[in-house]
Order: structure tokens, then C-alpha cells, then sequence
């Protein structure tokens, strides 16, 4: 997509767009000309971001924005999003990404390790969610979840996040539903692995993880960033004008193979 697009000149917000899928998504509504906002934890990471998607903005003549927020906090998210609602205006898209994840059989888990995914994955989600529907434009304002394979598919050492992630897209259908008459739609995207994100660090850590995890792929490959952020610009672009309540994986078919298919080996005392 080029700056001559329909983005030219559209708000988009991403939420935990300092890195990986996220920040790819973010770069890719840059340069297809729409301003940005992001917002992540890490001020550093901010500002690292913030400078990627500047150099994109410099030869379009577009605005960009970060912001340092934690989405578990709803007084810290919503002030985010204010800030840039000020700078930019209502949002055409709004994407809400922040997630959080680590490897664990749920008797080596602690309950907060539970809790801080739930909070970040679900809790955080609808603190994005709830907080930005003011400001989105209306009719016509798409609200963009990132969810992951585990909503879908029960996997081992993962009890943690494919709770929370199944309640992230039932909560993306009923917002839908929900927020329809507001001119409003709300879908969900399924990454499946991606190359260079820290889901795939984490879970295929080893070259024999990395090849488990490929052979489960049909198409034969991993995903790339670029495979995520096009179909974001789908989901928020007119030509998805009738789609909402979508949970649309970009996985190469791995998840018609199961949860069991992550390469990820459970310890001998599980």
C-alpha cells in the first residue's frame, strides 16, 4: 500500500506498538501515509520506535506520536490515548496488541505469573478498548485485536495464555456486537509464527524447536511481519467495510494442526 492510499491523512493507534508484530503494524500504517500513535511500558522502547516510524513519517509529511503506558492500568492507558486524541484527533484504527507470555506447566506457575498475563492480555485489552471507543471516528472506526493461536487451540505450557487470549476474542465478539450501532467494527487477529518476534524467541528457542514449529506449518515457512500488518491494513481499510466479530488467523494453516504442534517439550516433572 503507497501514501496515496485511504490511509493518507487517518489516526491510527497502536497499543504495545514499540516492538515486534505490533510495531511492524504500525509501520506499515506510516507508510501508507496515516499518522500514528503508539504507546508501550518502556519509554526506551518508545523512543526507539518512535524514531522507525519518524524516518518513514519524514518523507510523507505525517505525524507521529509515543507514549509511555502501561494497559493493566486504565488511568494510565486512557491518559495515553487522550494525549493522543489532543495531537492527532478521533482514530480511524485502533490497535490493541500489548501481551505478555512465558513457558511454564501450570504446576511450575505461580499465581501471579497466571494473573499478569490475564492482566495484560484480557484485562488489558479491555482497558484499550473500553478507553478508546470515544474517540474513534464514527461510522466507519475499526478496533483491531492481536490475539494469538492459543485462543484457539488448548497448548501445553500455556494454560496461562490461552486463557487469557480465548477471553480476548470473546470479548472482541461481543464489542462487536456491542459497538456495531455506533458505526464501529471490531475484529481480531491470529498470528501464527512469525519470524523475529519474541513469541517465537520464547517458544522455539532451539534450532529443533524452530524446525518442529515449521513442520507443523502447511505452507512450509514462518510468517512474517509484513504477512500481519497487510492484513491489519485490511481490517481497517473500506474494503472490509462488512467485517466485524472476525477472529482471522495469519498462521500458514498451523492451527488446523492443534495447540500440540508449538515444538515445545514438557519437562519430566509436569
Amino acid at each position: 500500500m503507497n501514501p496515496t492510499s485511504e490511509f493518507q491523512g487517518k489516526n491510527v493507534f497502536v497499543a504495545g506498538g514499540s516492538s515486534g508484530i505490533n510495531l511492524g503494524i504500525a509501520k506499515a500504517f506510516a507508510a501508507a501515509g496515516a499518522n500514528v500513535a503508539i504507546a508501550s511500558r518502556s519509554q526506551e522502547r518508545v523512543d526507539g520506535a518512535v524514531a522507525e516510524l519518524k524516518a518513514i513519517s519524514a518523507k510523507l509529511g505525517t505525524q507521529v506520536h509515543g507514549y509511555s503506558a502501561d494497559v493493566r492500568n486504565a488511568e494510565s492507558i486512557a491518559a495515553a490515548l487522550a494525549q493522543a486524541h489532543g495531537a492527532m484527533g478521533d482514530f480511524d484504527v485502533l490497535v490493541s496488541g500489548a501481551a505478555g507470555n512465558f513457558v511454564a506447566p501450570a504446576l511450575g506457575m505461580s499465581a501471579n505469573g497466571f494473573r499478569t498475563v490475564v492482566d495484560i492480555d484480557l484485562n488489558g485489552s479491555f482497558n484499550v478498548m473500553r478507553n478508546a471507543h470515544q474517540y474513534m471516528v464514527r461510522p466507519g472506526g475499526s478496533l483491531i485485536s492481536i490475539s494469538a493461536p492459543q485462543a484457539m487451540n488448548p497448548t501445553m505450557l500455556q494454560a496461562h495464555v490461552c486463557a487469557a487470549k480465548a477471553g480476548v476474542d470473546m470479548l472482541i465478539r461481543v464489542l462487536a456486537m456491542e459497538w456495531g450501532p455506533d458505526g464501529l467494527r471490531v475484529n481480531s487477529i491470529i498470528p501464527g509464527p512469525i519470524d523475529g518476534t519474541e513469541g517465537i524467541r520464547r517458544l522455539a528457542p532451539t534450532p529443533e524447536a524452530r524446525a518442529m514449529m515449521i513442520s507443523s506449518v502447511p505452507l512450509g515457512r514462518m510468517g512474517t511481519l509484513d504477512d500481519v500488518a497487510e492484513l491489519a491494513l485490511f481490517l481497517g481499510s473500506s474494503k472490509s467495510k462488512y467485517v466485524t466479530g472476525a477472529i482471522i488467523p495469519v498462521d500458514g494453516g498451523s492451527s488446523l494442526g492443534g495447540g500440540r504442534n508449538l515444538g515445545l517439550a514438557l519437562p519430566a516433572n509436569a
